[in-house]
């Protein structure tokens, strides 16, 4: 097990859920009734699933690749077997899940659970995903955008816990923000708060895009992006294909091309970080995704930021969560619409408290 300040992994993750969730949170999560939940990110690659008891305590994952997924129906089903397979693991019958929440790599409706536009699970446009969920598997869903979840799992139990004003920057495939002000998730009027790709900062050459296809800042500072600038300026000494954290091992290594692309990248993302402070006037900005939590992007970024004079000094850190930041988000909304349904309320819990 890899272990740093920054950095929980996947092997430690149960002790974050039981051990890291505030005191006023404990209480709610006592396992009042019999029954597990379900929390499940969907990736551009990847969908990843985990089933919690009712105190949040993970019992088992699963995990299956989403490369070249068209057809909303496929990932349901295989939502469906990734739920009846967890529930076998730990001999658990179906009617024991009381509710499974889902995070989406897009545009999504909350209300009404509906992803309306995702760049990348091939061009999905008004999906009604809530209503197929609940349809399939009969119990309460909720939907969310993925990078707001993995803000709510910060929030609860990572580097941002119990921090009421932050901003989750969410740099993998593509690139997006969870936006917390106040202790509460802010998602614009549109559902498209934190839909930075499509920023336009200096050094960025496209125009606007369409909703549905990568922004002009996602196709600098995205995965794909530096990867692809790899690809067009190495020449034949160099390897062909390197992945956008390959590359920054490399200039960690001091290749010239790669540092090149490091500084590029770390510029791009300050400028990112700066306007968005000086809008929102947020002091943390938590990385995360396989791209923001390398070590050398954070640090360069950390770097050129302290060098721009501002009222109020910006800290730059990595998420404590990593890669399970969006699944421990869905758990926790997953545990408050379980409970609500408990409670006899009739109304979904607020979605937009980050961790209360």
């Amino acid at each position: 097990m890899r272990k740093n300040n920054n950095v929980t992994t996947s092997e430690t993750l149960q002790q974050v859920c039981s051990t890291a969730v505030p005191l006023q949170t404990k209480a709610a999560l006592r396992p009042r009734h019999a029954g597990y939940v379900a929390g499940v990110d969907i990736g551009g690659t990847n969908l990843r699933m985990a089933l919690t008891d009712m105190s949040g305590n993970i019992l088992a994952k699963w995990s299956s690749s989403t490369v070249g997924v068209r057809d909303p129906e496929f990932v349901i089903q295989r939502i469906y077997e990734g739920v009846m397979q967890m529930l076998s693991q730990i001999a658990a019958s179906a009617d024991a899940l009381k509710s499974i929440a889902i995070g989406v790599p897009g545009v999504t409706n909350i209300d009404n659970g509906t992803v309306i536009a995702t760049s990348y699970l091939m061009g999905w446009q008004n999906v009604p995903l809530r209503t197929l969920i609940e349809e399939e598997l009969k119990i309460p869903a909720a939907i969310d955008n993925d990078v707001n979840l993995a803000a709510i799992g910060e929030n609860w139990a990572g580097t941002a816990k119990n921090v009421q004003d932050f901003i989750f920057l969410a740099i993998g495939t593509g690139l997006g923000a969870g936006i917390v002000l106040n202790g509460r998730l802010y998602r614009g009027n549109h559902w498209s708060a934190g839909e930075i790709g499509y920023m336009l900062v200096p050094g960025t050459t496209e125009g606007p895009k369409q909703d549905g296809e990568p922004g002009a800042l996602e196709n600098m500072i995205g995965g794909e992006g530096i990867k692809l600038q790899w690809e067009k300026l190495r020449d034949d000494a160099l390897p062909k294909y390197l992945n956008a954290t390959e590359i920054f091992d490399f200039a960690l290594e001091g290749n010239s091309l790669a540092e090149t692309i490091l500084q590029k990248s770390a510029t791009l993302l300050a400028q990112t970080i700066y306007n968005i402070s000086l809008v929102l006037d947020c002091p943390l900005f938590v990385l995360g995704g396989s791209v923001g939590m390398h070590p050398a992007l954070c640090d360069a970024t950390q770097k050129i930021l302290g060098q721009w004079k501002r009222h109020g000094r910006l800290h730059v850190v990595r998420s404590a969560l990593g890669a399970d930041a969006q699944l421990m988000g869905a758990i926790r909304i997953a545990l408050d619409t379980a409970n609500a349904k408990w409670n006899g309320s009739g109304h979904w819990p607020d979605p937009n408290r980050a961790h209360k």
